[in-house]
Parts: structure tokens; sequence; C-alpha cells
């Protein structure tokens, strides 16, 4: 895919002198998202109470279709939505009745579920066991491994993790050797969505499967979704109401709960990211864009910036620095690992350059909406904020 589509992104990248290279943390959204962000007000407006009615019976309908298309799900009906991927942590976590909760995860898993472990650690209330992500070459078969061993009431894992790129491509291997029935299986796919080519059909009956809308989906926060396959954790101990919606008008003593993924529904929460999520993934299918070719640009732009990296010598982000090294798998995000990674992005910052870090690895990510002309760019710019580093 040679075609520029940056025109498709004129307010995000003509708000500010600024070469974004941050598609990773906050990925710019396409111009058609401001129209359906208008619409929700809109909608709003002239439907008042009347909207969740349009909300559940079109905006959310769209939402799953777009989705069980791009997952390869076999029903649209085991997801459901959030404002963000904690809540369906915390209801994931009420199914799960031992105390403290037997937790097999790894070392490099996003913050909202590391900083939510160590704290149910410290209350006595969670076991928590973690394989190292490093070596990468061997994770896979060491985290199956442990997974075989038995024993844990959750086994939460990424697809692609957040502080290395490092890209899962057999999501099923650790599945599949989860041998206890009732364990829930959970895998975070935030920097996996929409960044590669991702088919749950062998796995759709067993794991449940999230992610949301900020980063490489291009809809902004607050459109979370979480794939809930049949028979796993049917009754959540946290729940709200949205979880029950359409009972209300029977309600009674008796906890109802929808049916499918509408089983992990919570409570009131602004639908407006549904509607860019929809706007946004409309565009893609009328750009014929799919992960797959998304992915495939933005492999041959890293691998532009980094043989222009080779030309450059610079001693803080170059191939050694890089991981997973190259020739693994990888997202649509490099990492560099260097104790002045700070300082790399203080500087890149003055440079007018957006990238962020994470102690002390740099990253810097790319999307649908760079061309050549601005992996150059990059590159003239690291030269000059990082050849004295």
């Amino acid at each position: 895919m040679t075609t520029s589509y940056k025109q498709h992104f004129s307010r995000f990248l003509g708000a500010g002198p600024r070469l974004h290279a941050a598609a990773h943390s906050h990925h710019p959204w396409p111009d058609v998202s401001f129209e359906a962000q208008q619409q929700a007000w809109l909608d709003a407006a002239a439907l008042i109470d009347g909207k969740w009615e349009h909300v559940f019976g079109t905006v959310l309908p769209q939402a799953q279709a777009h989705l069980a298309r791009r997952l390869n799900l076999p029903s649209a009906q085991t997801l459901c939505f959030a404002g963000n991927t904690h809540e369906f942590l915390m209801r994931l976590l009420s199914c799960i009745e031992r105390q403290p909760v037997r937790v097999l995860t790894t070392d490099g898993e996003f913050h909202s579920f590391a900083r939510q472990m160590r704290r149910l650690e410290q209350a006595g209330l969670a076991s928590v066991e973690r394989i190292a992500t490093e070596p990468f070459d061997s994770f896979g078969a060491r985290f199956a491994q442990a997974a075989a061993r038995g024993g844990h009431d959750l086994v939460y894992f990424s697809q692609c993790f957040f502080n290395s790129g490092f890209l899962l491509q057999n999501l099923a291997a650790p599945v599949a050797a989860v041998r206890d029935a009732q364990t829930l299986v959970v895998i975070d796919g935030y920097h996996g969505f929409m960044a590669a080519p991702t088919d749950l059909s062998a796995i759709a009956g067993r794991a449940f499967y999230m992610g949301g809308g900020y980063k490489y989906a291009m809809s902004g926060e607050g459109c979370a979704y979480l794939h809930c396959p049949p028979g796993y954790a049917e009754r959540p101990v946290n729940t709200g109401w949205f979880a029950g919606f359409g009972a209300l008008s029977n309600a009674g003593e008796e906890i109802v709960y929808a049916g499918g993924g509408q089983r992990f529904m919570g409570a009131t929460y602004d639908p407006v990211g549904l509607y860019r999520f929809n706007a946004v993934m409309n565009w893609l299918d009328a750009q014929g864009l799919t992960p797959d070719l998304i992915h495939a640009h933005v492999q041959r732009l890293q691998q532009r910036f980094l043989d222009g990296l080779e030309a450059l010598r610079l001693e803080t982000i170059n191939t050694q620095r890089l991981i997973p090294a190259p020739g693994l798998a990888r997202g649509n995000f490099l990492c560099f690992r260097h104790p002045l990674a700070g300082d790399c992005y203080t500087r890149l910052q003055s440079h007018g350059v957006i990238t962020d870090y994470r102690a002390d690895r740099l990253r810097l990510g790319f999307g649908i909406y760079h061309d050549d002309a601005d992996i150059d760019e990059l590159l003239q710019r690291c030269g000059a904020a990082l050849a004295q580093v």
C-alpha cells in the first residue's frame, strides 16, 4: 500500500506543526469521526431519553457487527461495550469466588491490569505468577507450559505487549494449554486490534478478548469492548443495570442478565465513542483498508525508518537497541531500550516529534496517516535531536 491517507486526518494533523509518531498511544482520528461526534449530540437532542433505544437498537449492533467481522467471530452477540477495559477486568474478577484469586500472567501487561494485580496482592486477595516476556522467542512456549500446569482461576496475557511491541501471533496455543475447564482465559488485544490481523474463530468459545477504540481503531476514548465466550462467567457480581436493560419493565427480586456478551454491560456511559467507532470502521470499509493492509503499510515504513537509522549511527536508537530484535513479530510500533529514553523523548519533543517512553524504552508508532516523506522527515529530526546523546 503506497497511497497516502493523511488527507483524511486533516483536523488532527493540521492542529499544529508537530510530527506525530505515537499511534500506539493516542492515534489520530480520521475526519469522519468529527461528524459522528456531532451526530451523537444531535441524536441526544432529538431523542432525549429515547436515545438509549437508538443506541441499543442501532448504534451498538452496528459496532458489534464491525468487530465480529474484523475478529472473525462466529456471532456478534458475544460482544459488549464499556467506557474502559478496567471495568471489564473488575467484572471478570467478580465472577471468581475463590480468594485469593490465583492468576497466571506476564511481566509485560499494561498498567490498568498490572497495577490492579499488585494492589490485590498487597490486600491478600490475589496470588500472581508472572512469566517473563523475555526472551521473546521462547515466550509462547514458556507461557503455554505454565498454563498447562493448571491451578489458576485467571489466565491473562497480551496479544501485543505495550512495553515492547512483541506480537504473539499464535493465540490459540496458550489458550489450548489451559486445562482447568472453569479457568477464565483473557486476552488483552488493545495493542493488537486493527494493528495486525486477528482471527479469534478457533478460540472464540474459550477465551475472552478485550480492546478498545483509543489506539489503532482510531476512534478515541469511551469505546472499550469485550468478547465473552458462552458458558463462562455468566453472572458477574459486579453488574450494572445495562446488563438487564431489556427486562427493566419487569424488574423484580430476581437479578436478570441479558444473553450473550450483554451480561457484562455496566451502567450509564457516554455512547459517543460508539458513534466515532462506527464512522471510522465505515470509512475503512469504503477505503478497502483491512488490518492486513494497515500492518503491511506500517511494516514497510518501519523498515524504511530502521534502514535510515543505520546511516545516522545514533547511539540511543539503532537496531541493536531495538526490542524485540529484528526478525521477531512486532506490532505497529518500534521500541528502543536505552537508559536515556526519557531524555530522548524530551529532545525529540523539542524538535516537534511526538513519541513516548516507558522507563528505559522509547516508543515510535506509525499508522496509515504516515507516508515515506514523514519517515524521511522523522529521520532528519531524529538526527538533529539525538546526535549528541
